[in-house]
């Protein structure tokens, strides 16, 4: 292609401003550094770009050498989202388990400690938290990632999430507004709608974000979905009417708009991510998010040749652009005068509560000492004994069941309680399973072993719930511990809802079958 531009004009530099791309590798190429000098100023890290926190931190030291006040986002939830942990597991339960326990004290103190190890990293804006609700219990891409389905509950922990990070000087990305639980399509794919109407949008979706923005959230980002209530047309991310009018005008925000992934389906193959960027800005965002999936040098330059060639014909208004790249390197200055490395957290919470619910303290020991991450996992999860119910004494087989993760998750981070099983019960095996016959297989892996069964959203696979049908029909003392979202009712001998499949719920479930 042919570039227009040159790379040294304001109007070049403040198109590269708007712009956080990705890029492979776990060092920065050298178009990367070069597009630094020219005016970008961020930078998004996906699992791709992680090996070590050590590396990290070099990596960041090597784009920081080039740019000092450059901003290093991540996606970063915590729980199933995790990309510093991409290939172990996140050391933090996320969203829902912290909704369980609802203790917006504790959740501030995991927002804390992870902002903390980000910022240790060199990270300064993390995509996180979500403030989506979730009101749709078959949402295939928010479930375990929302604090839960009540309005205040989910408002109150977003507002504690984002100070516990930005204490840490990483500045918090509330997402995806304006809400994105009420949806049963998942925007990588597909153009979700939302047909609520304006009275629902404002006493649900909107409440949470109401409760970021006085919490002093950075930025927000938008979600690709359609809304007819509040713009028939266009999608949240190029809807000036939503982004302006909305979240600007009525809802009092100053900070960084910041889209969602522009090369996920709702936007790349209805608008293309080249219209739809310039129709992004020119709606209000600041920033374009690219790279989840586009994370090469043409992409960037598209881009940038996109919103110079749109600002020259008139398509964006030049003071837009501007508009938003000062909001860009307004944050950057932020981050670059707050960001400090304070020392963990430390918060005292209960022992896994072995028949009561999230967040009980009975029977509860003192967990002084433990890591803040899998104290929260421990308090999260809620344990039903059934009729069966036998202490699991011996190395068990652990079938998984396991379905297709979605792509903010990845099939990269491990998932389960196997490994942490192992390690407390030697000679523990485990296999996966999925489809129609995972039921039969898995009896016929285990043989005359205890079954384990570990499911993700039972309610949401029909083959899922049939195989847990079978094996409890064939073994009645078979523990079944449940990962996703705990909507079906407690079924075996030993129930566990870890509400989340990260390392440290799984090793908390792992606690609580071996009665450690």
């Amino acid at each position: 292609m042919t570039t227009i531009a040159s790379g040294t004009d304001t109007l070049t530099r403040d198109a590269l401003a708007v712009l956080q791309p990705g890029f492979t590798g776990t060092s920065a190429p050298s178009w990367l550094l070069r597009r630094l000098g020219e005016g970008l100023a961020s930078v998004g890290l996906f699992g791709r770009n992680i090996a070590t926190p050590a590396q990290v931190a070099a990596l960041t030291a090597q784009l920081r050498a080039e740019r000092d006040d450059v901003l290093v986002a991540i996606d970063e939830e915590g729980g199933d989202v995790t990309r510093l942990e991409v290939r172990t597991g996140s050391s933090f339960p996320g969203n829902h388990a912290l909704g369980a326990v609802d203790d917006t004290a504790l959740t501030e103190a995991v927002a804390h400690e992870l902002g903390r190890r980000l910022a240790a990293c060199g990270v300064n804006l993390n995509w996180a938290p979500s403030a989506d609700i979730n009101s749709n219990v078959d949402n295939p891409v928010i479930g375990v990632r929302s604090f839960g389905a009540d309005t205040s509950l989910v408002a109150r922990h977003t507002a504690a999430y984002v100070s516990g990070l930005q204490s840490a000087g990483v500045a918090a990305c509330t997402k995806h507004f304006p809400g994105h639980g009420d949806t049963a399509v998942d925007s990588h794919h597909a153009m979700p709608r939302i047909d609520a109407e304006l009275a629902v949008l404002e006493s649900r979706e909107l409440v949470p974000f109401r409760a970021a923005i006085e919490a002093g959230t950075r930025a927000v980002m938008s979600a690709h979905i359609l809304v007819p209530a509040l713009d028939p047309v266009h999608p949240a991310t190029l809807s000036r009417r939503i982004l302006t009018g909305l979240l600007r005008e009525e809802l009092g925000y100053d900070g960084l708009i910041v889209t969602d992934g522009m090369e996920m389906q709702a936007i790349s193959a209805t608008y293309g991510i080249e219209r739809g960027s310039v129709l992004a800005i020119a709606a209000g965002a600041d920033a374009i998010c690219v790279g989840g999936g586009l994370s090469d040098e043409p992409t960037v330059l598209r881009l940038r040749d996109a919103l110079v060639a749109a600002v020259r014909s008139g398509d964006l208004p030049e003071e837009r652009l501007a508009d938003a790249a000062a909001r860009v390197r307004a944050l950057a200055a932020w981050t670059a005068s707050t960001q400090t490395t304070t020392p963990s957290a430390s918060v005292n919470g209960g022992a896994p509560g072995r028949t009561s619910g999230p967040g009980s303290s009975s029977g509860a020991g003192s967990a002084a000492g433990a890591h803040v991450g899998l104290v929260a996992a421990r308090r999260a999860l809620t344990v039903t004994r059934g009729a069966h119910f036998a202490p699991v004494t011996e190395a068990p087989y652990v079938a998984a069941l396991t379905p297709v993760a979605n792509i903010a998750v990845g099939d990269e981070t491990p998932w389960g309680v196997a490994a942490e099983l192992r390690r407390l019960l030697p000679g523990t095996e485990t296999g996966s399973f999925t489809g129609e016959r995972a039921g039969a297989e898995a009896l016929a892996a285990a043989g005359s072993r205890r079954v384990v069964a570990v499911v993700r959203d039972a309610h949401r696979h029909t083959w899922m719930a049939e195989a847990l049908d079978i094996l409890l029909a064939a073994r009645p003392d078979t523990v079944v511990v449940e990962m996703g979202v705990p909507q079906s009712p407690p079924r075996g001998a030993l129930h566990i809802a870890t509400h989340g499949a990260a390392r440290v719920c799984g090793l908390a479930a792992a606690e609580a079958i071996a009665g450690a």
